[in-house]
């Protein structure tokens, strides 16, 4: 489920301004709000003052959505139970299957659906045409959490296709109302940028000016890593941690993967919300080897078998890059087979000398889950029959089918994983806000994750 967050007041509805008006137009609605009156009828209001979050956000649907009608929530590129509504409500419009996802072909409907509105769109007029900020149909999204849990300026950047007509902006302020202070509110205010990728760029001075002074900033890519990117470039340097999700990397996984290890060698601080879904995965498999009687045989461990949903091997190469590290095991070569399972046989060497082997196998599935490439199961073994260390987990979804049937001579323990409440992205940002600095466990792990990958 997703995290409850407190009900929202709107302070100031999407709204079109131009770009030298930005700073002045949320001044004017602190200002407005900036006293509330001794009777308590009305209320008091300020800026947040924990950080900056800048999001770059390629994929167009919360926009469209916004400008039909079914989504009325602030346009700040973040998915959610809010989003996923208004999806479902333009697809059941437009005849589609009702999935909750984003889809060419729903894009394509709403950028037809905007044509045939020859560009009137509902969210461009004054504020009495706007409508009330309120719940959609699957209750509180994510960014009411994030707004809630960490009042913050959000700057969210939306490159567009077509001809450079310049940069527009919309401004928006909405406050989580808390029960112990109803009347005086901590506020998280949106700047939305939209425009071509070239405009935006020209206005990466902007940007700059729009991040709050001596306070944290933070760049969500919702891409993959591009070094070529100049809007990439300049926004990495202006911000102190970028954030990335390795499970959208599905041109080149592993290339754009390594990428990361690349910017953390320039000493760029990143964040993988990818590597937070492998939490319960490490959380067992450490509990596994927690007994006494099975501390020590961790050792014996030369067997390795990770299964992972085919398409994404991000997941299953920082799972097996942190085991390796913990370890202490030697990359020493990886062998890969073209087959159904994309095949990957990788090997290390023990500090004692021993070979361990190690196969990852992208497992086909008729039905993908939201994320790509999670991991499905996982086997701990050894080629010494006496070993007390043989350990399966599997994803509580699927089960340890093809693991169990492997059979051995060996008694396992066989453990359930249950998944973190919500592997969304959008969830796992709001957790990962509450955990800036160095992940000195990911940086270890994609060392060895790096080494894999190289080969």
């Amino acid at each position: 489920m997703a995290p409850q967050s407190a009900p929202l007041v709107s302070l100031q509805a999407p709204k079109d301004v131009s770009l030298d008006q930005v700073e002045t137009e949320l001044h004017q609605i602190w200002q407005s709000y900036s006293a509330a009156n001794g009777d308590g009828s009305s209320l008091m209001a300020m800026r947040a003052s924990t950080f900056t979050l800048v999001i770059y956000e390629p994929e167009e649907t919360q926009r469209l959505l916004a400008m039909l009608g079914f989504y009325t929530g602030p346009i700040d590129g973040i998915d959610g139970p809010r989003t996923d509504a208004a999806i479902r409500a333009a697809q059941a419009a437009h005849s589609l299957p009702v999935t909750g996802k984003s889809s060419p072909e729903l894009i394509e409907k709403l950028r037809s659906e905007l044509a045939v509105r020859n560009g009137k769109i509902p969210l461009s007029g004054s504020t009495e045409e706007l409508p009330q900020y309120a719940l959609d149909a699957s209750g509180m999204g994510i960014a009411d959490a994030i707004a809630a849990q960490n009042p913050c300026r959000i700057i969210s950047l939306f490159p567009i296709a077509g001809e450079d007509e310049g940069v527009s902006a919309q401004v928006s302020a909405y406050c989580p109302i808390h029960k112990q202070n109803k009347s005086s509110l901590i506020c998280c205010e949106y700047i939305m940028l939209k425009g071509t990728e070239t405009a935006l760029e020209r206005v990466s001075g902007l940007v700059s000016s729009l991040l709050i002074n001596e306070l944290p900033r933070l760049l969500w890519w919702k891409a993959a890593p591009s070094l070529d990117q100049e809007l990439f470039q300049r926004l990495s340097k202006l911000c102190n941690q970028i954030i990335f999700d390795s499970s959208r990397f599905t041109a080149d996984p592993e290339g754009d993967l390594l990428k990361l290890k690349g910017f953390m060698q320039d000493d760029l601080k990143i964040a993988d919300l990818n590597w937070r879904r492998l939490a319960a995965w490490q959380e067992l498999t450490a509990e596994a080897f927690d007994p006494p009687e099975r501390r020590e045989s961790v050792r014996e461990v030369d067997r390795v078998v990770i299964d992972y949903e085919k398409g994404n091997p991000t997941q299953a190469l920082m799972f097996l890059g942190w085991l390796a590290s913990r370890l202490g095991w030697e990359f020493t070569g990886r062998r890969k087979e073209e087959d159904i399972y994309d095949l990957q046989y990788i090997s290390f060497t023990s500090s004692d000398g021993r070979l361990i082997e190690a196969e990852l196998a992208g497992i086909p599935t008729a039905d993908a889950g939201q994320v790509a490439g999670d991991l499905v199961s996982l086997k701990l073994n050894s080629t010494n029959e006496a070993a007390n260390c043989c350990t399966v987990l599997c994803s509580e979804t699927t089960g340890c089918m093809r693991m169990e049937a492997a059979g051995g001579a060996q008694s396992c323990t066989i453990n359930q994983v249950t998944p973190i409440n919500d592997q969304k992205a959008e969830t796992l940002l709001s957790e990962q806000l509450q955990r800036f600095g160095q992940d000195v466990l990911y940086e270890e792990s994609m060392e060895v994750t790096a080494k894999i990958i190289s080969q």
